[in-house]
């Protein structure tokens, strides 16, 4: 009796020792998503192109859900299936092309440096007058502000040189290209509203309106900040070319606001859809740069090699993050994202602020591209659950707003040392008497300025959803 006695607990042990580690597996195998992000914050840390590392991360962990039976082999079928019906059937996609070459080509017609030269001609009696001057021309670039390393690199290259030698501290003359270039990240046409309309549910018109509102708060702080603080800098000297007047003048400006105005007339007048306008924006542009190049066959060439090589940067970021969050996805990530929001219970202004924190965070190492591609998927049905009707209004005005406030997070982010995206950019174009250190000082007041705009924005939601609703009325 004994030994059968023995024999039973020798059995229940080895029946508790294996259920023991069946709930251990499946307690690594749930834990697989919080993996796949853990790699993928590490590997993009690599050097890699950021698209390699999604696809990478992706296939390695479906395999290995493949072998742990989480997925079937035959759902590998699907990934091909999803992103042919991504790019096919998504209405916002062709608009990126003719997008990307209008901004590269403005950025290489030289309209920009006739754009300064007359605008900073006008301004040089105001107190800070071409700090402001590359402030309002960046409003202008926002086309080429899609691109934030195009947009901050060249006016860095445009006007840095001319901003010192006019007597500008090198903070002062950092924070002017700063502001401007990373201001129009999030300013109608930019490319990046196109995606953030796209991925929170919401028309284009409604997107560019929600963002003029914060925009606009904005620009009227930072010039009375740079008139404040250039009051005592030689105004006259702006770019170092001599004065432009008359028919010159008024081409030099109407050039590039009849290009960016050729996007957003037709999108908020409902003439043409998004592609059309961006090829309306395109062709503008060409013939911007064929009016100041002769019809340079070498420029035109590199214009388009460069249109090319960002479009494909771009679709192939899109397909890969596509397919990283179906991955993620399967492994039911965006459940465990949800539970894991629902466990904190911090309620509708806790959960968001955590959510725009994290993407707050991740401008630090990644542009905007990889960042709305990648967490807007996940997030979306979680904001989506939140109630802030009372406070906001009908289910769109939410979705608008909330996209307006991720769009002043990533400007936030991108402008924050030490890790701010276009600091980097910045301090690659800048002079050599322009350290880092002087970028960041330059800096910190507009990042305060762009959190009280933030915060503004969120107290105050009728700040980017008033015009969005006279707008799609």
């Amino acid at each position: 009796m004994p030994r059968r006695l023995r024999r039973v607990a020798k059995q229940a042990a080895r029946l508790e020792a294996g259920a023991d580690c069946a709930r251990a597996n499946r307690f690594v195998i749930e834990l697989l998503p919080l993996w796949m992000v853990a790699s993928l914050m590490l590997l993009l840390f690599s050097g890699y192109p950021v698209a390699f590392v999604l696809i990478a991360v992706a296939m390695v962990f479906a395999a290995i859900a493949i072998v742990v039976g989480e997925m079937p082999v035959a759902m590998l079928q699907m990934i091909q299936m999803r992103v042919y019906s991504l790019v096919a059937d998504n209405l916002i996609f062709p608009a990126v092309p003719p997008l990307v070459l209008m901004g590269v080509a403005l950025s290489r017609s030289g309209a920009i440096r006739e754009l300064l030269a007359v605008v900073a001609d006008r301004f040089r009696v105001v107190p800070g007058g071409m700090a402001i001057t590359v402030l309002l021309v960046g409003i202008l670039l926002a086309p080429t502000a899609g691109l934030l390393g195009a947009a901050v690199g060249t006016l860095a290259l445009a006007t840095l040189p001319s901003l010192l030698e006019s007597g500008y501290r090198p903070s002062l003359a950092a924070a002017s290209v700063a502001a401007a270039g990373t201001l129009g990240v999030g300013l109608p046409p930019a490319v990046m509203l196109f995606f953030l309309a796209d991925l929170v549910g919401a028309p284009i018109v409604g997107m560019f309106g929600a963002v003029l509102g914060p925009a606009a708060l904005l620009v009227v702080l930072y010039i009375a900040y740079f008139a404040w603080q250039g009051r005592h800098s030689l105004a006259g000297r702006a770019t170092g070319s001599p004065a432009v007047g008359g028919w010159s003048a008024v081409s030099a400006v109407l050039g590039p606001v009849a290009v960016v105005a050729s996007v957003l007339i037709p999108i908020a007048t409902g003439w043409a859809t998004p592609s059309q306008s961006g090829t309306f924006g395109a062709l503008g542009a060409l013939v911007l740069l064929i009016r100041s190049t002769g019809f340079d066959r070498t420029v035109i060439r590199e214009t388009l090699l460069e249109t090319a090589y960002v479009t494909a940067m771009v679709f192939m970021v899109i397909i890969a993050a596509n397919v990283f969050s179906f991955v993620f996805r399967v492994l039911e990530g965006d459940q465990m994202v949800a539970r894991f929001i629902e466990h904190i219970g911090a309620g509708p202004w806790g959960t968001l602020a955590l959510i725009l924190g994290l993407i707050f965070v991740l401008g630090f190492f990644i542009d905007w591209l990889e960042i709305v591609l990648i967490t807007l998927p996940i997030f979306m049905p979680v904001i989506a659950g939140l109630d802030f009707g009372s406070h906001v209004g009908s289910p769109l005005m939410v979705k608008l707003w909330v996209g307006a406030a991720i769009a002043m997070v990533l400007q936030t982010s991108f402008l924050t040392p030490p890790f701010g995206f276009a600091l980097f950019f910045l301090r690659g174009a800048a002079p050599d008497q322009l350290p880092i250190g002087q970028i960041y000082r330059g800096v910190a007041p507009l990042v305060a300025f762009q959190l009280l705009a933030l915060m503004l924005l969120l107290a105050v939601p009728s700040l980017g959803t008033y015009l969005p609703g006279k707008l799609i009325d």
